[in-house]
């Protein structure tokens, strides 16, 4: 199967055991003794390996675009369900070593597993063959996902947007908190509470709960937007 994964994602490593540590979860080290390594700091050198690839790439292929733009597009791309949806193209869960325990909760199929190894896998690209080959993997694995048009980010709705820049962030999800409703009942006012991952918070209100959530998250998508500009 490494041989296979090698093909899907257009890298023949030099050093395999690389590899195998990127694709080694923290249980089945933990089960196998200390001398087993594990695939946690792949995945942090990964995820930044990845970023920026991704970056790049959609500077280069949107020159028009704003930087809040940008973002967004980056965030769709680098979310943690987008990199499980890829693991699970490349079948990444038919190569990983997951501890017993893991295994028997159904590890193998788990979002965060497949994301963190996928990370974990670019990672060992990037220290077996440099920046340029990594970036190389991450363009062919998501040829078939660049967006088209810089403007199409604004058709995603606010709270997926925002779920999306708050995991790769944070790792964490905004929540959502009804404060309460006031008005006859034809024509209530809801009034709604996001507390982002930072403990920040907006409130706003809305003739629907879904659309006072809606308003709370544009609000707060400005507000992480402007910090990163």
């Amino acid at each position: 199967m490494i041989d296979t994964l090698q093909k899907s994602i257009l890298y023949q490593f030099r050093e395999v055991k690389l590899l195998e540590t990127a694709l080694t979860h923290s249980s089945y080290a933990n089960e196998h003794g200390a001398e087993i390594e594990h695939n946690e700091r792949l995945e942090f050198l990964g995820d930044a390996v990845l970023e920026l690839a991704v970056s790049e790439q959609l500077f280069r292929k949107f020159p028009d675009a704003r930087e809040g733009q940008l973002t967004r597009m980056r965030a769709r791309l680098v979310s943690k369900p987008s990199l499980a949806e890829l693991a699970k193209e490349l079948e990444l869960e038919k190569c990983l070593q997951l501890g017993r325990g893991e295994e028997s909760q159904g590890g193998r199929t788990r979002s965060s597993v497949l994301s963190d190894a996928f990370e974990a896998v670019l990672g060992a690209v990037f220290l077996d063959g440099g920046y340029s080959a990594a970036s190389n993997s991450i363009l062919h694995i998501l040829r078939n996902r660049w967006p088209q048009d810089a403007e199409a980010t604004r058709s995603k709705d606010s709270k997926s947007l925002l779920q999306e820049l708050t995991q790769k962030l944070f790792k964490e999800r905004p929540v959502y908190t009804l404060l309460g409703s006031n008005g006859p009942e034809h024509e209530k006012i809801f009034t709604i509470q996001l507390t982002l991952p930072d403990g920040r918070s907006v409130e706003t209100e809305g003739q629907s709960v879904k659309r006072a959530e809606q308003q709370a998250a544009a609000q707060a998508l400005e507000l992480l937007e402007d910090e990163q500009s």
